[in-house]
């Protein structure tokens, strides 16, 4: 078999595999239905917990719940799963608020480091920022 018949095969097939994952959902990003959804998806990883208060970004990818004892829960979509973190005051780096009202966290844990979250309600955003800001000057105090 010559070389450019060898590479055609290869482009083909390499195409060919990125289309099927494609088109069977592969490339598809979970959002989440509502509270109800956050609150039962958090629950699945962190049944003992109990949260009070769920509040959702803007593009319903993640949600953050108020939790007892000061911490904060959070649900994350990545990809098409759902990865949940009970946050603390010692897994807060850095954390700001910008004008546009979106929050910047970034997290000590090496297997998920944060990220921008903005919402579309500026009491949202105020009340997660008081949360997480909390966290953060309890681990500051400490």
């Amino acid at each position: 078999m010559s070389l450019p018949v060898l590479v055609a095969l290869v482009v083909f097939g390499i195409a060919l595999s990125v289309a099927a994952v494609h088109f069977t959902g592969g490339t598809k990003t979970a959002t989440l239905a509502g509270s109800d959804q956050a609150l039962s998806r958090f629950a699945e990883d962190f049944p003992d917990e109990v949260a009070t208060t769920v509040r959702l970004t803007a593009d319903a990818r993640t949600a953050f719940l108020d939790l007892r004892n000061g911490r904060t829960g959070i649900v994350q979509s990545i990809g098409d799963c759902f990865l949940t973190r009970i946050v603390t005051a010692s897994d807060i780096v850095a954390l700001d608020v910008n004008d546009s009202g979106a929050i910047s966290l970034k997290l000590a844990d090496f297997t998920w480091k944060g990220g921008r979250f903005a919402f579309a309600d500026r009491a949202d955003t105020e009340a997660v920022a008081a949360a997480l800001r909390n966290l953060d000057q309890a681990r500051e105090a400490a």
